[in-house]
């Protein structure tokens, strides 16, 4: 018989705050698993309001304490990251670089020359790999991932969710700020 959220054992590892990291990683995997089914639109659509999610339920995780380092394990291999970013990047075409200011690099005043598509691969890799990862039925698995998903959110995919994101709003509006600047201007 299968135990209910509230019935597991009181364990950060099986707290709700992960369950639901994990139910929003498995749909946004998906998705992207079949992205070249859907139009350009639909993906950035979808990316417009999944990644505020992911971001927050990223923020959310709790701190796991490692009983074993041994559990490492990664799934997304090479070809598969390399499918997804073609095909992310041919559906954004030449909307797919953006620039962005590092307030890490020495130089807080150059641009950074980034792709979306590439950011979101990103992504999906670490996010795939938490997934696969926590449905392994060793508990030390289960820690791991969440270990994991938790430090590359600190490290790694947190930056790439908000830069992506930024330049992915300002794709979806920019047509919206050229309208009421040209009312502005018509005004004058």
């Amino acid at each position: 018989m299968e135990k209910k959220v509230n019935e597991l054992p009181n364990d950060p590892v099986y707290s709700k705050t992960v369950l639901e990291m994990l139910t929003i990683a498995n749909e946004y995997c998906l998705f992207l698993e079949k992205a070249e089914d859907y139009s350009r639109q639909d993906i950035l659509a979808f990316l417009q309001k999944i990644c505020p999610l992911i971001y927050l339920k990223g923020s959310l995780l709790p701190v796991i304490e490692l009983k074993d380092e041994e559990a490492a394990e990664h799934f997304v291999t090479e070809e598969e990251w390399e499918g997804l970013f073609n095909t992310l990047h041919q559906k954004f075409g030449e909307d797919d670089l953006y620039y962005f200011i590092d307030p890490h690099e020495r130089s807080h005043t150059d641009p950074v020359k980034a792709s979306m598509a590439e950011n979101f691969t990103d992504i999906y890799q670490d996010l795939k790999d938490f997934v696969l990862l926590y449905q392994k039925p060793r508990k030390a698995s289960m820690e791991f991932a969440v270990y994991e998903c938790k430090r590359l959110f600190e490290t790694r995919y947190g930056f790439r969710l908000v830069r992506a994101h930024s330049a992915l709003h300002y794709l979806l509006h920019k047509e919206g700020d050229k309208g009421e600047l040209q009312d502005l201007l018509d005004m004058l």
